[in-house]
């Protein structure tokens, strides 16, 4: 074996060497054996004779460059998440037949074939088998709804200022999922029943497959309170094993403590805590040649160093006090109950205008499966609800308009489910996978358009079905990304995993 040695040493690149021939050794590889002796060098060799590929070392896969691998026609991504699941029939998808038909069953209305179509148990399931049933009692519509725009699409009351934006939407009416519970918060995002773990979420794959356009902000910020551990978690907007350096990045509206524990602190001096980054930064890239694999290390790197630039940054792209009255206005500042999700809104405005690439805002997380979750007082409770969000929402999009900004920045409004036509107690609604609604505006999406359809009571979605990682996949068509050349080896990802967009809402 010895004297084989001399044919792997040559294999060996060169200190300056950029663009290394498939047959060299990454450099930092061979110092890697080195650092383990002689027995390190040996089993180099064996591994290189025997074709095992260590990390770094393909010639046949590397991961993304950060360019798009087709023509986007959008830059970043608005990801509006109200958590517990919002009724699709006091939203998006008014059904008259409600009313119509209340307090009578199902099984006595027009409508009982819902009860036997295959969706019921084909795509289902449950945590708890039986622990979300049909509830048989036609509950009528709590709001009134009325036809819209110059597209004359039918939104609920609810949703009045957002009603106004309609000719920049595009609703999608036959949304399904798999999981009847709340774990479906976390399916919404990465496309998994919860039942089978965590992977990589919407905004983590974006966040690995395009580069950054401010390296001074986080690519993937979070706002708001993230879903509950009973529901996902921090999975929700982590990236799983794409690597920590990918997932979500929380940041708070307060100009004074956006970024906890990120500032240095008042006895330390700016001079003094940049003499420690890079001291800490040295010593990592030393690390770094000995552990070249080390996932977390790489991402600590990065943390250090995009943590050191934000300190600056992004005090400054929360702080919403510079923009004028009226724009404050728009988004609901100057109200009480709108401000704090106004304010949050706002805030994406001035991180997408700004270079960051995936926005996601949670809405209603309160510890438990979340505010819009209406197994009872659903009146109230989606009215207040709706309140928060309905004008701020609709002056993102506004403003988004105005500044040129919407043509290239994706609006999502999601839930992770709908809730049942039939009655739950005296005035809620259970959980309900089988159809519900998005909306969606902005970059490469067609305004005043509803596609799909739920059934005459908005049980099952009929046409054009889609299931939520069609969602992700129009995102990513629109960033110009591809889901497939995206696959990293070892990790197989499944065809559902991956979905379709949706060609019938894009431009």
């Amino acid at each position: 074996m010895p004297e084989q040695l001399p044919q792997y040493l040559s294999r060996i690149g060169t200190i300056g060497e950029k663009n290394r021939p498939p047959d060299r050794l990454p450099r930092r590889t061979f110092l890697a054996d080195v650092g383990m002796g002689f027995t390190g060098l040996v089993l180099g060799k064996m591994l290189a004779d025997d074709g095992v590929v260590r990390a770094g070392e393909s010639a046949i896969w590397s991961p993304p460059d950060g360019q798009p691998h087709n023509a986007p026609r959008a830059k970043s991504v608005i990801w509006i998440f109200l958590v517990g699941g919002m009724s699709h029939m006091e939203s998006f998808d008014p059904k008259p037949a409600l009313n119509e038909h209340s307090g009578k069953t199902i099984a006595e209305s027009p409508f009982k074939a819902v009860l036997d179509s295959p969706y019921l148990k084909k795509n289902l399931r449950e945590f708890v088998a039986g622990n979300h049933k049909v509830y048989p009692t036609i509950y009528p519509l709590q709001v009134g709804y009325k036809k819209y725009g110059e597209s004359g699409t039918e939104i609920s009351d609810w949703w009045s200022n957002l009603a106004g934006c309609v000719d920049d939407l595009a609703i999608v009416r036959s949304m399904w999922t798999t999981d009847n519970d709340h774990g479906a918060q976390l399916q919404f995002h990465t496309g998994r029943h919860a039942l089978e773990g965590q992977f990589p979420t919407i905004g983590s794959w974006i966040h690995y497959g395009l580069g950054t356009l401010n390296a001074n902000l986080p690519q993937f910020a979070v706002m708001g309170t993230p879903i509950a551990d009973c529901c996902g978690g921090v999975g929700a907007h982590g990236a799983n094993y794409l690597g920590p350096e990918h997932a979500g990045v929380q940041l708070s509206t307060d100009p004074n403590n956006p970024l906890p524990f990120a500032g240095p602190g008042t006895d330390v001096y700016r001079e003094e805590q940049r003499e420690e980054f890079a001291l800490l930064n040295r010593l990592n890239k030393l690390s770094e040649v000995e552990y070249p694999d080390d996932r977390s290390l790489a991402a600590r790197i990065k943390a250090y160093e995009l943590a050191y630039h934000m300190q600056v940054a992004v005090p400054h792209v929360v702080d919403c006090a510079s923009e004028t009255p009226a724009v404050q206005k728009m988004y609901g500042l100057d109200n009480k109950t709108t401000e704090t999700f106004g304010r949050q809104c706002l805030v994406a405005r001035r991180l997408v205008e700004q270079g960051t690439r995936f926005v996601q805002i949670f809405h209603g997380s309160n510890g438990g499966a979340g505010a819009w979750d209406a197994h009872g007082g659903l009146k109230a409770g989606h009215s207040a609800l709706c309140s928060q969000v309905d004008l701020p929402i609709a002056g993102l999009i506004k403003d988004l308009k105005q500044r040129g900004l919407l043509d290239e920045t994706i609006v999502v409004i999601g839930t992770e489910f709908g809730r049942t036509p039939g009655a739950q107690g005296a005035d809620g609604r259970d959980h309900h996978p089988y159809g519900f609604s998005v909306a969606m505006a902005g970059g490469g999406i067609k305004g005043g358009v509803v596609h799909g359809s739920t059934d005459e009571l908005g049980f099952h979605a009929v046409e054009h079905r889609h299931y939520v990682t069609d969602i992700h996949a129009t995102v990513l068509k629109l960033l110009g990304l591809d889901g497939r050349r995206l696959e990293i080896p070892g990790r197989k990802r499944l065809d559902i995993d991956f979905g379709k967009p949706i060609a019938e809402i894009l431009v």
